[in-house]
C-alpha cells in the first residue's frame, strides 16, 4: 500500500495479508476508483465508453473506467488529479498565499476543492467570520448561497472556476465521454451549471461534448463499486 491517509498501511501488504486471514482472494481499490466505477457501469454515466468519476468531500479523489474497467497503470495513481497543481489560470480568493497539502506539496486542487479548502476560501474571504462559533462548512456556504448570502454566491462562482480549470486539465488528456462528481460537494447544484460554463475557457476544442453529471448512487456508489470489481 501507499499514498494512504491512513498512513500505517503505507509500505504494508495488506491486499496478502486479508487474503491470508480470509483464506479467499481479496480486490482492492480506492474509494474515488470505486466511485467511478459504480456510475460508470450502471449509474449517471452508464452507456457511456468512458468516465471520470471525481469525489469533492474532505479529500479530492478520482477514478477513469474506460468500457466499464477501471484504469488503474503501473504507479496505481490513475486519475489522482487531486494532487496536480491547481491551474495559476484558476482563480484564488488570495493571491499572496500558498496552500500547503498533507501530501508535502502544495497548492494542490485538493487544498482548494476539498470541502475543507473551500471552508479556508470564504475565511479568507470573510476573516471576521474566523471566530465564529459555527463553523462555516461547504454544507453552510451552499445554503447561504441559496438564500441571497452575496459573500457565498461570490465564493461559489471562484470555486466553480477553480473546479473548471481543474477538470479541463484531465479532459484535456483523457476527453472522457461523462465527469461525474461525488462527495458532499457535488450537491450544490449551482456547480452543475456554472462549471461547463467556465471550462470552455481551459479545454482544447472549440465545442465541449464531455457531459458533467451528478452521481445516481450518492454514498452507496463506492461499495457498489467495490462489487463491480468482481464483474
Amino acid at each position: 500500500m501507499k499514498n494512504c491517509n491512513s498512513t500505517c498501511l503505507n509500505g504494508q501488504e495488506f491486499k496478502q495479508d486479508l487474503e491470508q486471514l480470509l483464506l479467499r482472494e481479496v480486490r482492492i481499490a480506492n474509494d474515488a476508483d470505486c466511485f467511478a466505477l459504480s456510475e460508470a457501469v450502471d449509474g449517471a454515466a452508464a452507456g457511456l465508453a468512458s468516465t471520470f468519476g471525481v469525489i469533492l468531500g474532505t479529500g479530492v479523489g478520482g477514478g477513469i473506467v474506460i468500457n466499464n474497467r477501471l484504469l488503474s497503470g503501473p504507479n496505481a495513481i490513475a486519475g489522482e488529479w487531486g494532487h496536480n497543481l491547481l491551474p495559476a489560470t484558476a482563480p484564488r480568493v488570495r493571491v499572496d498565499s500558498s496552500r500547503r497539502c498533507y501530501c508535502g506539496r502544495e497548492d494542490c486542487v485538493e487544498t482548494y476543492l476539498s470541502g475543507p479548502g473551500l471552508a479556508r476560501s470564504f475565511y479568507e474571504l470573510n476573516p471576521e467570520y474566523e471566530s465564529s462559533d459555527a463553523p462555516y462548512t461547504a454544507e453552510r456556504i451552499a445554503t447561504l448561497a441559496q438564500v441571497g448570502d452575496e459573500n457565498a454566491q461570490l465564493l461559489l462562482d471562484i470555486y466553480a472556476q477553480q473546479l473548471a480549470a481543474a477538470l479541463a486539465q484531465v479532459i484535456n488528456i483523457v476527453d472522457p465521454h461523462a465527469v461525474v462528481l461525488g462527495g458532499g460537494i457535488s450537491n450544490i447544484d449551482v456547480l452543475y451549471t456554472l462549471v461547463p460554463k467556465y471550462w470552455s475557457a481551459f479545454i482544447f476544442t472549440d465545442q465541449v461534448q464531455t457531459k458533467l453529471l451528478r452521481n445516481r448512487h450518492g454514498d452507496s456508489s463506492g461499495v457498489r463499486g467495490a462489487a463491480w470489481l468482481w464483474n
